[in-house]
């Protein structure tokens, strides 16, 4: 499994009684549009079909990490998010960006709630970006037990991190890659990770 696919709001006939929150049709029946396994958010506020999908299709409200690749005039940047269509992002959609005070980019990393500077991007699978979104999953608390980062997590399958050492920079990487569950780690657990970290030189 992997990222969310948008599912479409249908009708049908005759049609099954539905509640969902913001669904304002009583009559109203949600068909997926793609396969995967049914999910939900905690509060049941969010519903979503996880499915194997590789590429980001883009929904409103998610956080994702994208690159500046131009500008479309000059109040708006063409911002690549890993999905087929490229974002615009307004440049005074930025933290702290004013009309006299607009941030300089030229290709640096960026998410929706500002710049992103230093640090290194890499790419993982959507499935992990969630995994590691779940405050209840082991791997960040893990090694924020061992070495102090700062990291932003995309749920278009991007992750950043920055770290004062290289190494520690290098392990969560590595860490990541491993716990990952579509890349070459195969998804290994907690008790593994933990056998894991001696080994990395941290």
């Amino acid at each position: 499994m992997s990222t969310p696919t948008r599912s479409s709001l249908l009708s049908s006939d005759p049609p099954p009684q539905s509640k969902f929150k913001g669904n304002t049709n009583p009559n109203a029946v949600i068909i997926s549009t793609g396969a995967g396994s049914l999910d939900h958010s905690t509060n049941g506020a969010k519903w979503w079909v996880d499915s194997n999908s590789r590429r980001y299709v883009p929904a409103a409200q998610e956080s994702v990490i994208g690159v500046i690749v131009g500008r479309t005039g000059a109040e708006s940047w063409r911002v690549d998010i890993g999905a087929a269509p490229t974002a615009n992002l307004d440049t005074l959609a930025f933290e702290g960006a004013r009309k006299r005070n607009r941030p300089n980019l030229k290709s640096r990393k960026a998410a929706g709630l500002g710049e992103l500077k230093g640090g290194f991007m890499t790419k993982c699978s959507m499935k992990m970006c969630r995994l590691l979104l779940d405050p209840t999953h082991f791997l960040l608390p893990i090694l924020g037990s061992k070495f102090p980062f700062d990291a932003a997590i995309g749920v278009n399958g991007r992750v950043w991190v920055d770290a004062k050492d290289p190494r520690h920079v290098i392990g969560f990487l590595r860490c990541v890659e491993a716990v990952d569950p579509d890349a070459g780690g195969g998804g290994i657990g907690e008790r593994e990770i933990k056998a894991m970290l001696p080994g990395l030189d941290l």
